[in-house]
């Protein structure tokens, strides 16, 4: 792992599954860059590449859950991070109903937020986007959340950032 790499992985971010529905299509997708922009209406905002197989449904079904992952479960952050909706059922075997917007949460989840889309901007190779918060639950309260400090170089991010700044 480079510098700019380890320097960014002391940011502190959780692991999350955002899943993601346009009528009867379903797709999801792991995400550590989530994070509350407001308490009036409540706001969340996440970041995602807009080359993810994910990122059409997203828009045409104008809103997105997110799943917050439990510490011992990086097997759902490495299933949902490292392959295609393009080529497979992501869901397929993963134990999920639809929330209020459609898109998946998980049954294994820590907790889930599921968010109305409400705006987007570009930010530089990613997609800010931002949702209204409609519903939300903890699903397992004892839980501890997963962290993406935990998860070493399990999306192969270290190759994307500058050899420098």
């Amino acid at each position: 792992m480079n510098d700019i790499a380890a320097l960014f992985r002391r940011l502190t971010y959780g692991v999350y599954i955002v899943g993601v529905a346009d009528r009867n299509a379903r797709d999801a997708f792991t995400a550590a860059w989530v994070m509350q922009t407001s308490f009036e209406p409540l706001l969340l905002a996440l970041s995602i590449n807009p080359e993810n197989a994910s990122y059409p449904l997203l828009h045409a079904g104008r809103g997105f859950t997110v799943n917050v992952l439990k510490r011992d479960r990086q097997d759902l952050a490495a299933r949902f991070g490292t392959r295609s909706g393009r080529h497979e059922d992501k869901l397929a075997g993963i134990l999920w109903h639809a929330g209020r917007t459609g898109g998946p949460i998980l049954e294994d989840a820590l907790a889930y937020f599921d968010c109305e889309l409400v705006s987007s901007m570009k930010a530089g190779d990613h997609e800010l986007v931002l949702g209204r918060v409609a519903d939300g639950r903890i699903l397992a309260p004892h839980a501890e959340p997963l962290g993406y400090a935990e998860t070493g170089d399990m999306d192969g991010s270290s190759a994307l950032y500058p050899r420098r700044l």
